[in-house]
């Protein structure tokens, strides 16, 4: 008997750190998106817009007038 007791609380043991795991994978993936998206925006804000020269046809930084 108290082998099938050590069994069921060593299961629910696993079950309880499974969950766990899961929450923290979640959590984790979370961050990474937001990261992720914050260095788009980030990439995006930087970004110098770029204006043909008719003469020469070469893309050149937009002057600011």
């Amino acid at each position: 008997m108290p082998q099938l007791l050590l069994i069921i609380a060593a299961g629910a043991g696993l079950i309880l750190a499974g969950r766990w795991l899961r929450q923290e994978q979640r959590r984790i993936a979370a961050e990474l998106r937001a990261a992720k998206e914050a260095m788009e925006r980030q990439e995006l804000d930087q970004a110098v817009p770029l204006e043909q020269d008719p003469a020469t046809g070469v893309y050149r930084p937009k002057r600011v007038r």
